[in-house]
């Protein structure tokens, strides 16, 4: 404790740049984190969180009990994160690189901004940008294919149509942290191999690919503990909470937000909180300790 104490004096300078951003994180990330007790508790509130009685595992007995929507919301939510996680990582690659390769570096600095603009529209506002192009009666999609195609009611093509509005408006932004990796690749190494004879593909194989490796394993670490998470807006508003559309649309996020609407049962989604966060930690622990037996530079800790 004396040297910590006499380590922290020695370095206060760091100590006090460091503190705001400590206390926003205590404050915004941990203090919360005692409301979990909720997950264990028949919320009243009369009496306040600490006060409700304790129920046990009730709330989750509830929540494996619903076993057909639990299932079902679980499968959607696990393969949305694989499928959003392949192809976004793909592209987010792809594009990085062809910016990174344009000879015109003015266009791909205009280029780049351009394609990160989606991320900063809400959902609330894509929805009605979704919904422009696949109404039924006035949908750009079904007028110029002369069809009346009913998206809102058949399940079976929303798989494909949140697929397109992620990569749209995830994709540019996610490119970014990958070509901050590409500025930083020694142009020595493209000079000697260009020398040698190789030709574009060739040095993107042997040479960019490689150098993004441990950007892409660090992505993945981190995702990895979101898997059981989804993007609520993506699954809420923009398939505009359509019951007929949960068999592929719905996850645990939406779930738990309709609940919370329709009951106001807040041990019930507490308690499916707390069942996402303790799955997403382990799930990252155990990628973390794959990855640092095969690659121990990648891992993050």
């Amino acid at each position: 404790m004396k040297e910590f104490l006499q380590n922290t004096w020695k370095h206060r300078a760091h100590v006090v740049l460091a503190l705001p951003a400590f206390l926003v994180l205590f404050f915004i990330m941990y203090v919360p984190m005692a409301g979990l007790v909720l997950a264990f508790k028949s919320f009243d509130y009369s009496k306040g969180i600490f006060a409700s009685p304790w129920v046990g595992l009730d709330n989750f007995k509830f929540l494996i009990q619903s076993k057909d929507t639990f299932i079902n919301m679980t499968k959607n939510t696990v393969l949305y994160y694989l499928l959003f996680t392949a192809v976004g990582t793909l592209l987010n690659v792809a594009l990085a690189i062809a910016i990174d390769q344009l000879a015109l570096k003015r266009f791909a600095k205009t280029t780049q901004t351009l394609m990160i603009i989606p991320v900063f529209i809400s959902y609330a506002a894509v929805q009605f940008i979704v919904y422009a192009f696949i109404a039924s009666d006035t949908g750009l999609i079904n007028h110029a294919l002369g069809t009346s195609i009913r998206f809102y009611s058949k399940a079976g093509y929303w798989p494909w149509i949140l697929l397109i509005v992620k990569i749209w408006k995830d994709t540019g932004y996610g490119s970014v942290l990958y070509m901050s990796v590409l500025s930083g690749i020694d142009t020595s190494l493209y000079e000697a191999a260009d020398i040698d004879g190789a030709n574009k593909w060739q040095q993107i194989v042997h040479i960019t690919i490689p150098s993004l490796i441990p950007m892409i394993t660090v992505m993945l670490l981190l995702s990895v503990g979101n898997i059981m998470r989804s993007d609520t807006g993506l699954f809420y508003q923009v398939t505009r909470n359509s019951g007929i559309l949960y068999p592929t649309t719905q996850v645990i996020d939406s779930y738990v937000l309709n609940q919370i609407f329709r009951n106001s049962n807040f041990g019930f989604t507490a308690a499916t909180s707390f069942f996402q966060s303790v799955v997403g930690l382990l799930l990252m622990l155990f990628a973390n300790w794959l990855v640092r037996r095969i690659e121990p530079d990648g891992a993050l800790f």
